[in-house]
């Protein structure tokens, strides 16, 4: 079973939820599909045993013993990457969108394309089973691409070992990685906030599950900090029959955990916020069985 975690907006408490449900699973296969700022390695230190190359693409490089300085690709360049500095035609890594249009009108042949090859797909194993992340390089493209990769990791270590279970941390928002990272899962989980904020990201991240007929789940966090919004959001859960897994209270465990690298389960096992993960684990494990058995669940899309 696959179960992705997201949320329509950063800071929902996502990563922190994903890395509690995976404490809770005897063995799981952690899966950090959020390549822009992968978090769960520095959570759970697994050990490193595979590292592919990710190209995302291709920038223009200048030869400079080739150009003459001739300023024919400033004139086609789009995207402002290419400009004069002190007399030298140079092109800015982070502007160029690796079109090529500027290696093909260059009369001298002075540019180059080489390949954005410093993102990394990094698998290995951790105290509760095994881990896949990407690491996006600062300005390298994501597409979506890197996220299919890492689920395609996931999805070979967890048929070699075994593994019943992938859970995805999801990357924030609406994106093409968040599509990449919730098609073709059996489950998806919404992390959200009760504020205005949150709920109208929520409105948004629900569209996307909805278009795709993944079958979703919300979870409301710090639902005490705002209960005007929460029951907002459960009375829009309930009009559009979307099941609400879970309100969380605000709790700084969930801070002081991640200070101590470890989940809030890890942390603090007896404590509400955790018992309250490990009843989720086990709706979603339930659901897991009911949906092998071919009995209705009861969740609705």
């Amino acid at each position: 079973m696959e179960i992705a975690v997201i949320s329509g907006k950063g800071g929902t408490g996502k990563s922190s939820v994903t890395a509690a449900l995976a404490s809770c699973a005897g063995e799981v296969v952690l899966a950090d599909c959020d390549v822009d700022a992968a978090n769960q390695y520095l959570l759970f230190m697994p050990e490193i045993e595979e590292e592919q190359v990710y190209v995302s693409g291709y920038k223009a490089v200048i030869r400079e013993d080739v150009c003459d300085n001739c300023g024919l690709c400033m004139q086609y360049c789009r995207f402002q990457a290419i400009h004069l500095v002190n007399g030298q035609v140079r092109i800015s890594e982070t502007a160029c969108d690796g079109c090529r249009l500027c290696a093909r009108v260059c009369p001298a042949g002075a540019v180059e394309m080489h390949e954005c090859n410093r993102s990394r797909m990094v698998s290995g194993s951790f105290r509760k089973g095994r881990m896949v992340y990407g690491r996006l390089a600062p300005g390298e493209e994501n597409t979506g691409k890197l996220v299919s990769m890492v689920r395609n990791k996931a999805r070979e270590l967890a048929a070699k070992s075994g593994i019943p279970h992938i859970l995805i941390d999801g990357p924030p928002g609406i994106g093409c990685p968040v599509i990449s990272s919730i098609t073709g899962t059996d489950l998806v989980i919404i992390v959200t906030e009760a504020g205005i904020s949150g709920f109208h990201d929520l409105k948004r991240a629900l569209e996307i599950t909805g278009a795709f007929q993944v079958k979703t789940w919300v979870l409301i966090n710090k639902y005490d900090l705002n209960p005007e919004w929460t029951e907002s959001i459960s009375e829009y859960c309930q009009e559009k029959e979307i099941t609400v897994a879970a309100k969380l209270p605000f709790d700084p465990l969930f801070t002081d955990a991640m200070v101590h690298q470890k989940s809030v389960i890890e942390w603090a096992p007896e404590k509400l916020v955790s018992r309250q993960l490990s009843n989720l684990w086990e709706m979603i494990t339930a659901n897991a069985e009911m949906n092998e058995n071919g009995l209705s669940a009861g969740i609705h899309r």
